[in-house]
């Protein structure tokens, strides 16, 4: 079975390791199967207590996986043949092991998704409104500071010079990153279900509002020092800076649900 899944998806996997290194904002794919194993490691205790009973609609899975993989292929559709060895290896715990194993390693294989890019269709839908959101948010924030601006889509027109708000300047990278980082940080400090869920959803405002406040800052380096000095040095640092702020305010939230009480319903 090892040498067949090797067989089908060695091109698929080659492809995926080749997109963790060419991709900045998917790097982190190299530590998902790492962190998904450890959740795995969490639960030995749980399956070390069960028997393996086979199920036949882990087939049924498996299946649907090769299909995904077949047609993901004629259409040279990279997602829909990564997303395949999921539900092939999903199947394939349910065939051998039975629906209990299933249950317990789903959260662990589910996990897997983030290693898998977004499809370039989807990435532009999600990227392209939230240049426009940090480009009005910034222009009305220079403006407010006393800066003149004028603001043409997602180009801001500065005195001395513009600053195009391009796709790598619309925080889904930064967006993508932190995200996958409070689904680890939610599974560990929260116990209830509904505290997890509300931490995860906060990285979405978080994760916006930071990127609006970085190409603000930006603005200000370059009507102050100039294009050069904003685009180069501090428009890279600060990415790292607001990136870091903003898990502090992941971490903020993550304490004020620890510290509300349990929902009784």
């Amino acid at each position: 079975m090892i040498l067949s899944l090797t067989l089908l998806y060695f091109r698929v996997a080659q492809g995926l390791v080749s997109d963790w290194i060419r991709m900045p904002g998917f790097s982190h794919g190299f530590l998902i199967p790492l962190v998904s194993l450890y959740f795995v490691y969490e639960r030995r205790n749980q399956l070390y207590t069960l028997l393996p009973s086979g199920n036949w609609a882990g087939l049924g899975l498996i299946i649907l996986g090769i299909l995904l993989l077949f047609f993901g292929n004629l259409a040279t559709e990279y997602f829909s043949m990564r997303l395949s060895i999921l539900i092939v290896l999903g199947g394939i715990i349910l065939f051998l092991l039975g629906k209990e194993f299933y249950k317990i390693l789903l959260f662990p294989l589910v996990f897997l998704i983030f290693m898998i890019p977004i499809p370039s269709i989807f990435m532009d839908r999600i990227s392209f409104p939230m240049q426009l959101f940090a480009s009005k948010v910034a222009t009305k924030s220079l403006y407010l500071i006393g800066i003149p601006v004028l603001r043409e889509g997602n180009i801001i027109l500065l005195a001395n010079t513009s600053l195009e708000i391009a796709e790598a300047c619309s925080g889904i990278r930064s967006l993508i990153s932190l995200l996958t980082l409070s689904v680890v940080f939610a599974y560990f400090s929260q116990k209830e279900t509904w505290k997890r869920i509300v931490l995860i959803l906060s990285t979405f405002p978080i994760a916006i509002i930071a990127n609006a406040a970085r190409v603000t800052g930006t603005g200000i380096l370059a009507y102050h020092y100039g294009d050069n000095v904003a685009q180069e040095f501090f428009h890279g640092f600060t990415g790292w800076i607001l990136f870091v702020v903003a898990f502090i305010c992941l971490f903020i939230v993550g304490s004020l649900l620890s510290r509300t009480k349990n929902l009784k319903f």
